[in-house]
């Protein structure tokens, strides 16, 4: 008998950014109200899963979303350094081709091989942490489910990694909305499926919705 694990990655919900910088790694970003419903939501999605360790990145707004999916269960929220935002070099900035860092030359050296990418943490590395926070999670959940909250990239380079996929996208392309779930089941240390599901769809479209208008949109 072949033992089964899931392990689901969550990016965490909306933030509150009011002056649209990359907040990268930065402390003090924490998530707007409908962030906070967000995760609720996600806590809901979990709620009848058998989860048994929820792991956290050690931002604000990952521990935020963690904590309604741990109480749901009785659980403490673990924290994992490896499951971190990616690092990069425009954080705090604004990052618009028209209105951002982007349009000063001085900024140009940095973006000199996407493929890396140039400007951050480099993919295979953000990759090599992830598969290591997986295997871990997998192992403290063994039989069970465990939930990782985590970040738009390193979650989607966690997937393309473990299908085997070309790191380089396109970012506009990624399939990890706010507060979605990329399951990862194994059968013993097999992976053997991957889902994807957005439990907060529709707050995400209201998340657009309003962003257009704050830009008059």
């Amino acid at each position: 008998m072949r033992t089964r694990t899931v392990v689901h990655l969550l990016r965490h919900g909306e933030v509150s950014n009011p002056t649209g910088v990359l907040y990268g790694r930065l402390p003090g970003f924490r998530l707007s109200e409908l962030g906070e419903r967000m995760a609720v939501r996600a806590a809901e999605a979990l709620a009848d899963r058998d989860v048994a360790a929820v792991i956290s990145s050690p931002l604000e707004r990952a521990q935020q979303t963690a904590a309604p999916v741990a109480a749901g269960h009785g659980l403490p929220v673990s924290i994992d350094d490896r499951i971190i935002e990616a690092d990069n070099v425009f954080e705090g900035q604004r990052v618009g081709v028209g209105d951002g860092v982007l349009k000063h030359p001085t900024a140009w050296r940095h973006l000199w091989n996407p493929l890396t990418p140039s400007w951050g943490e480099p993919y295979r590395e953000v990759a090599g942490r992830m598969r290591a926070a997986v295997a871990a999670a997998r192992s403290a959940a063994r039989g069970h489910e465990a939930v990782l909250v985590s970040h738009q990239l390193p979650i989607w380079i966690a997937r393309l990694d473990a299908e085997n996929r070309r790191f380089v996208h396109d970012p506009r392309k990624r399939q990890c909305g706010l507060a979605s779930l990329t399951s990862l089941t194994f059968d013993d240390n097999t992976l053997v499926a991957i889902t994807y599901t957005e439990p907060s769809a529709d707050l995400v479209r209201l998340a657009g919705a309003s962003a257009l208008k704050a830009k008059g949109a």
